[in-house]
């Protein structure tokens, strides 16, 4: 069984990937994750607190299911690149709302703010992931091409909320024009 910390995030990962940051009280995870105030703080000192959390989470998750995706699908070091947007598509699909989560906190809170740093942090160690990739295909400048990749699936990410069925799909074959474009 989940610990108080564990309730709480798993809270906080509902309600902030649907609705944002600021529109979420400390009130509302309270009662969300049925824990007392006492023991909310006893884990967190702020709502920052709890984000920081939240997108910590997520970023594991994401990571680890699109490795799983990588290695189920046994693909080459080219394929794996590919294989990032059929994630997303499949997230897509889904309605998983914590797809957008480092983009809207970035967005909500400003790229001075913590939050909005952390959220930067995150998406370069996303961009760093896509580069190794890239190096590991063979790709001239991994990372311009990891810059390119990631505006990608920020763009995809935009025209899913836009109600883009096929937003991952059509952002998977312009990777593929990318990855010719980058190749010696």
């Amino acid at each position: 069984m989940d610990g108080p910390r564990e309730k709480i995030v798993a809270a906080a990962y509902q309600l902030f990937a649907r609705r944002g940051i600021r529109d979420v009280g400390v009130d509302e995870l309270i009662r969300a994750s049925g824990v007392a105030k006492a023991t909310f703080y006893r884990h967190f000192r702020s709502k920052d607190d709890v984000v920081l959390a939240f997108l910590e989470q997520w970023y594991r998750e994401r990571t680890l299911e699109i490795e799983n995706a990588i290695a189920r699908r046994g693909t080459s070091d080219e394929a794996a690149m590919l294989t990032i947007f059929d994630v997303f598509d499949d997230w897509f699909r889904e309605g998983a709302a914590q797809v957008s989560s480092f983009l809207h906190v970035l967005m909500e809170m400003g790229s001075e703010h913590p939050l909005g740093k952390a959220s930067i942090q995150y998406l370069d160690r996303t961009r760093q992931q896509i580069a190794e990739l890239a190096e590991s295909a063979g790709l001239d400048d991994p990372h311009d091409f990891a810059w390119s990749i990631h505006i990608l699936i920020k763009g995809a990410i935009v025209a899913a909320a836009e109600g883009d069925s096929r937003a991952a799909v059509r952002a998977r074959t312009m990777a593929k024009l990318l990855m010719d474009h980058h190749r010696s």
